[in-house]
């Protein structure tokens, strides 16, 4: 039961991300980030309340770092939209350093061999990208997150698919271990004279 139940949640999970990445890509980053604030939000309570509520003699020093990601926690949570639009942004200037690096490499390379035509095609898609990612942030974040949640579409069918047409059919550790002992008494009885 466990098996099935692992299973389903794992598909379940990826359905219910993969829909929403799907249905509502223009919030996705919004909400991504939102999830990190919360994850910076709960251990700053905790240790803010852990501060507060121990005796005078038994407290560390003051939560400094708890009360920095309790404000980072809100600040992620309050304005996600800036912050994942600021990911873009450094995510688009990454690939076009990249992709001009790749052309550099490739002329530098044209001094010592020949270099064809075909070989400056992906380097220069990977600069056009990150420039798009830079002038147009939410088409890049809608368009991603849309990859994503179809691929977690595909994973959750296919999740369940193997599901029915596998796991569902695998034996339980009794009948198993039942298998295995009437296999030992058979190979028992062949030994006997």
């Amino acid at each position: 039961m466990k098996g099935l139940s692992n299973t389903f949640l794992r598909a379940i999970c990826a359905l219910v991300v993969g829909l929403v990445l799907v249905a509502f890509p223009d919030r996705a980053g919004d909400y991504f980030i939102i999830t990190i604030g919360i994850i910076f939000l709960i251990p700053s309570l905790v240790s803010i309340l852990a501060y507060a509520t121990a005796r005078a003699e038994e407290r560390g020093g003051f939560p400094i770092l708890g009360i920095g990601s309790l404000i980072f926690g809100l600040w992620l949570i309050v304005v996600p939209g800036f912050f994942a639009n600021l990911l873009t942004y450094v995510l688009g200037f990454i690939l076009t350093m990249g992709g001009v690096q790749q052309l550099a490499g490739l002329v530098a390379a044209r001094r010592w061999t020949s270099v064809p035509a075909g070989f400056y095609v992906v380097p220069s898609l990977i600069v056009l990208a990150g420039l798009l990612a830079i002038f147009n942030p939410m088409g890049v974040q809608k368009a991603a997150f849309i990859v994503i949640g179809a691929s977690s579409l595909v994973y959750a069918f296919s999740e369940l698919l193997n599901w029915f047409r596998f796991l569902r059919n695998k034996p339980r550790k009794d009948s198993a271990d039942k298998a295995r002992k009437a296999g030992d008494d058979i190979s028992d009885a062949e030994l006997i004279p």
